[in-house]
């Protein structure tokens, strides 16, 4: 079974002299902080063996915390925060997806993806298929999408998330955003992460010209064979995922390095009623691990239970201007 804890910084037990020097040297730093002014410091969490490096948390030049989650007390998410997604949603997907499966557990959230056996019973019977949701199929696969439509959604600032995704066959995991208004593709997506069928993607989409459900994709694609190069226990590692986003402009990042940087100043849903750039309203985010479907690739090669560790996730926005 995997190991499904996200540890924190290593705890060292000190002596008692130590612990003594530790206090003088703390009342010294109260001492000059004193003279000198105070100051807000926020450090880095570092969880030890992650092999990832720190990703600075302190806001963007300009920007403060708006809003996040640190995943710092163990049990069910907050639902202050998360809502989630249930059933069979979409792409076919192999999971039925349920609250139980996401906890959180030593500084993580836990997205926990299984495979029952016995076949679980579906209580949401739907005999006209699931290509979007519904079937009346028992129930083989569960996991878990967390989604705060209805409690929080952003415009503009930055989305990240510290993430560690299981990067095998048959895993998709992703996290990636909605808008609030309009159906799909016209409400925009963005995956600010999404992993399939050994690629890690950083891509949106808005409401193209086909039919109702074509999208126009601006997408690229990262072989994960390009980030094991440099290191090879990289796909096992936590990176942080974010979008710098405002009204003219996404960047799409890994570990501070932009992946997709593109204009979205000519946006144009093909069709809609209230939205035209669906990049240009409030949207709300999702995280998931999703099983096979179109995209996913062959279930039958996990080894269940797969676990989907999330450290955090905060958004930042712009402070606005003094008058």
């Amino acid at each position: 079974m995997p190991n499904s804890s996200c540890p924190c910084l290593p705890r060292t037990e000190a002596s008692r002299i130590s612990a003594v020097f530790a206090a003088c040297f703390a009342a010294l730093i109260v001492l000059l902080a004193a003279a000198c002014g105070s100051a807000e410091i926020e450090s880095a969490r570092t969880p030890a063996g992650s092999g990832a490096e720190s990703f600075a948390p302190n806001p963007p030049p300009g920007m403060k915390l708006a809003w996040g989650d640190e995943f710092d007390v163990d049990g069910r998410p907050n639902p202050a925060n998360w809502t989630y997604e249930t059933g069979y949603v979409r792409n076919h997907e192999a999971q039925w997806y349920r609250p139980e499966n996401a906890e959180v557990r030593d500084g993580c959230l836990v997205i926990t993806a299984e495979h029952h056996e016995t076949p679980l019973p579906n209580p949401n019977a739907n005999p006209f298929g699931r290509m979007f949701g519904g079937n009346d199929a028992p129930i083989e696969y569960t996991s878990a999408c967390l989604i705060t439509k209805g409690l929080h959604a952003f415009c503009y600032g930055r989305i990240e998330a510290r993430i560690k995704a299981p990067m095998t066959e048959g895993c998709w995991p992703a996290f990636w955003t909605l808008g609030v208004s309009e159906s799909w593709p016209s409400c925009g997506e963005t995956d600010i992460f999404e992993y399939y069928k050994e690629t890690v993607l950083a891509n949106f989409c808005w409401a193209g010209a086909g039919g109702q459900w074509s999208p126009e994709w601006n997408t690229v694609r990262t072989p994960i064979g390009d980030y094991r190069k440099d290191d090879p226990e990289w796909a096992d590692k936590f990176h942080v995922y974010a979008m710098d986003w405002d009204e003219n402009r996404i960047v799409l990042s890994v570990d501070g390095v932009a992946v997709n940087d593109s204009s979205i100043a000519e946006v144009r849903n093909a069709r809609f009623r209230s939205v035209s750039n669906p990049f240009r309203q409030p949207h709300y985010l999702l995280v998931n691990l999703a099983l096979g479907g179109d995209n996913g690739g062959d279930v039958t090669a996990i080894r269940f239970p797969v676990q989907m560790l999330v450290d955090y996730v905060r958004v930042y926005q712009r402070i606005p201007a003094a008058d």
